[in-house]
């Protein structure tokens, strides 16, 4: 028993940041229902973060919670195992509609007899995941004392040889396992959830001060701007000073309506710190957003207008009359509503993209910290320096012109919701072939309209193209050659050319009419360990473990998003020999191999499946059970290069994590 808890710390001194998760605990209680039925109740508390899957999932989904009872001539089922009601929502990773439980979960199976026995015996299979990592399918014993009486501890005198057993399925033990001496810089591959928070914020804010610009530039806004700082400046009676200061005031207050827009969002994320993501992966509400981005791109083009209902405007307008500080808010008040028409769909973008994102609330604030700056800040520069208003080009038909580029803008925008409706229900209507040839068609459809070819309603007679128009023309024309670029079929990984600028719009590559790739990137991969290694020995390159599952949430993130990338492709494809081994898999292992092992935390268990041997081989090794989970060795799978990661999106982390350990491996030839 010491070898073996020496050699857990040794490995754990490979490693020090792994570690062995078991975020649900099960305790079972019983009910009497009658003198012949009673409720077997067993509860799994579940650690923040966390979440349990249910008992009914679909097939190629998550590992679905069981229970399993001991039979006997004592005791029969009634019925099936209930479950409290949980959270369903629509997975864009799974592509199907799911069921998970927080917190706390209650499960109940009725049971009737006619000799009552003192216990009844069981057992639960389950998984859970959190919002970066998933866990190996797991099971505990369930034990229902029916007697009330006290329970004796169960005793084994149970002995393992894990070191005999490593060596026999995975032809080493984990004292053989060391980590190199080398050194290079892989501190940096270690990620900062904070710093990747932060840089979200700023570019959110970044884009919603780019909106806010945009907008300052439709018909609604850009004729208010001289007008308003003129009032100012007129009714301050000469006042530089105070006319001054209440446009300040009034490009505040700006910025505070659309930061006050945002609050009951963070109400909705505070009672439930799911529904954000709820909304972004509802089929219904992607199916909704879709034909509101199309309605938008409609009245952008001019053949009708959004209006705010007049009984608001006239309720703020009167508002404007209070006078003083509460007079200048419902001014910026009314500009909020008034021009509602051309800042609508702009602020709908930027509710939607949002609402898609993994910051929530607090990016929608951001962003719409952002337009609010830019909508007010012009207010407060030009009454500060009224000269630079002369600069200002004058208003006419260049501001309609702005109104239906957007559109053609939001048009395009709007299949992207309706491609994550597609690719969560699967009706394989938006694949990528498709996706592509509506965005060529839409942008076609502004390179037209950019040299004079189309008009829309409200569009003045075109005399001549300016310099402005031909250039947007060509920018446009060669973003249409640049997404037609993404029909290329890259021989390597037999799929299209996944697109940079189209990351997170368009749907996966591998999600192809023509070419559906079935291995991620189509990377020659080694299911099991020892033909893996023995591969890597032969062709003397370095190997990644990559600890996955079928039903791990950010494996496929990685492995669709990450993994494709040209960087990281040509590490995987040519520096390294990839083993997944997948810690879910349900497939039998041979009679030979199903044997009986110690588990990391106490106690034995029976390596049934392929899924139980990989796990059990990341728990022995790397004492960590979570994935996606990837490790650097050496060709013989006997040297750990540098320290392992977990999930990281981070492309230039990803490969700098990859290039650490090929200068390991270079070190130590």
């Amino acid at each position: 028993m010491k070898y073996y808890l020496l050699l857990a710390l040794f490995v754990f001194g490979l490693n020090g940041f792994s570690q062995i998760l078991d975020p649900v605990e099960w305790t079972t209680a019983v009910e009497k229902i009658s003198d012949t039925e009673y409720d077997l109740v067993v509860t799994a508390t579940i650690e923040s973060g966390w979440h349990l899957y249910s008992q009914k999932v679909p097939e190629d989904g998550p590992i679905p919670t069981t229970f399993t009872f001991e039979g006997s001539e004592s005791y029969k089922l009634v019925g099936e195992t209930t479950e409290d009601e949980g959270h369903v929502i629509d997975d864009p990773v799974f592509m199907m509609r799911i069921k998970y439980f927080e917190d706390k979960a209650v499960f109940k199976q009725r049971v009737s007899f006619t000799n009552k026995p003192e216990t009844i015996k069981g057992s639960v299979e389950f998984m859970v995941c959190d919002d970066s990592r998933c866990l190996p399918p797991n099971d505990d014993a369930l034990v229902f004392n029916l007697s009330g009486k006290p329970l004796a501890e169960e005793t084994t005198d149970t002995q393992v040889d894990n070191a005999s057993i490593n060596q026999f399925l995975y032809g080493l033990t984990a004292i053989d396992l060391a980590k190199s001496n080398a050194t290079c810089n892989d501190d940096a591959t270690v990620s900062s959830s904070e710093i990747k928070e932060e840089k979200s914020l700023w570019s959110i804010f970044g884009l919603g001060f780019l909106g806010g610009l945009l907008a300052l530039l439709t018909p609604c806004v850009f004729p208010m701007i001289p007008l308003t700082v003129s009032f100012f400046t007129k009714k301050s009676g000469g006042n530089k000073s105070a006319g001054i200061s209440k446009a300040i005031l009034y490009g505040f207050f700006i910025l505070a309506v659309y930061l006050i827009l945002s609050i009951p969002f963070h109400l909705l994320d505070s009672i439930n710190p799911d529904i954000l993501n709820d909304i972004s992966t509802n089929v219904t509400l992607n199916i909704i957003f879709f034909l509101v981005f199309v309605f938008f791109a409609f009245s952008f083009f001019g053949y009708y207008e959004l209006t705010i209902p007049a009984s608001w405007t006239n309720k703020t307008s009167k508002g404007e009359n209070v006078g003083g500080v509460l007079g200048i808010f419902f001014m910026a008040l009314t500009l909020a509503l008034v021009s509602f028409s051309c800042t609508g769909p702009i602020l709908g973008s930027l509710l939607a993209g949002s609402l898609t994102a993994d910051g929530g609330a607090w990016q929608l604030t951001a962003g719409m910290g952002g337009f609010g700056l830019a909508l007010g800040l012009p207010f407060a520069l030009f009454a500060m320096f009224p000269n630079m208003m002369n600069a200002l080009p004058k208003s006419g038909g260049w501001l309609n012109t702005t109104k239906v580029v957007l559109g053609f803008f939001e048009l395009a925008l709007a299949f992207k919701f309706l491609s994550n409706a597609d690719l969560v229900q699967h009706w394989g209507l938006l694949k990528i072939e498709v996706f592509l040839g509506l965005w060529i068609i839409i942008f076609t459809g502004l390179a037209l309209y950019a040299f004079g070819r189309m008009k829309f309603p409200h569009d003045a007679p075109l005399k001549k193209l300016s310099f402005s128009r031909i250039a947007s023309g060509v920018l446009v024309a060669s973003f249409v050659i640049y997404l037609a670029s993404g029909f290329r079929v890259n021989k390597e990984t037999n799929t299209f050319t996944p697109l940079t600028l189209l990351s997170g719009l368009a749907p996966p590559v591998g999600y192809s009419f023509l070419y559906p790739n079935e291995c991620p990137n189509n990377l020659d991969c080694f299911k099991d360990l020892k033909e893996g290694v023995a591969y890597a020995q032969k062709v003397n390159k370095p190997i990644m473990l990559d600890f996955t599952g079928y039903a791990c949430v950010n494996c496929r993130k990685m492995e669709e998003h990450v993994w494709p990338k040209k960087k990281i492709d040509d590490y995987l494809r040519n520096e390294y020999v990839l083993i997944s081994l997948y810690v879910d898999d349900k497939k039998d292992l041979p009679e030979d191999e199903q044997v009986l092992v110690n588990r990391i935390n106490g106690g034995t268990r029976k390596l049934e499946n392929y899924g139980h041997k990989w796990a059990h081989f990341q728990t022995q090794f790397f004492q960590t059970n979570s994935q996606p989970y990837y490790v650097l060795l050496s060709p013989d799978g006997k040297q750990i290069l540098n320290s392992p990661v977990g999930y990281t999106p981070d492309e230039d982390e990803y490969a700098q994590f990859l290039q650490c350990g090929l200068d390991v491996m270079r070190q130590n030839p």
